[in-house]
């Protein structure tokens, strides 16, 4: 058994390469969002407890549940698979047009936490999608 085949019983089917000469150049796995996930945080790092209060805020305005997020790294948006988003949130990282996706773009959630402008940029981003 290879190690491709062990990963696979182990039921790892993302994972970053960090030895890229053990696996194929040309494997890739596509991340495919359950229905139920109807916005794509993208940012480098998960929101600490305080974002996460923030996060939650922004979501209960947007008529949205955190069950109904997913929180992924930029790197990983080249393995996007099939999904049914309604939106896409780049929080502290380049935004990238995904196709028939709502898209904010803000600082991170540390930097909202502090700056009110940058708060209201965003909901204002949140509410030009809503008219």
């Amino acid at each position: 058994m290879n190690d491709l085949q062990r990963l696979k019983e182990m039921g790892i089917t993302v994972w970053d390469i960090r030895h890229p000469v053990v696996l194929p150049e040309n494997m890739t796995t596509a991340i495919t969002l359950p229905p139920s996930c109807k916005l794509l945080f993208v940012s480098e790092s998960a929101p600490n407890d305080h974002e996460a209060w923030l996060f939650g805020k922004i979501l209960a305005s947007m008529k949205l549940t955190p069950e109904q997020a997913l929180r992924l790294p930029p790197r990983a948006l080249s393995a996007l698979g099939e999904h049914s988003l309604e939106w896409s949130w780049f929080s502290g990282v380049s935004a990238q047009a995904l196709p028939n996706v709502k898209a904010l773009s803000s600082p991170s959630l540390s930097a909202l936490n502090d700056d009110q402008n940058a708060k209201k940029a965003l909901w204002k981003q949140i509410k030009n999608y809503e008219n």
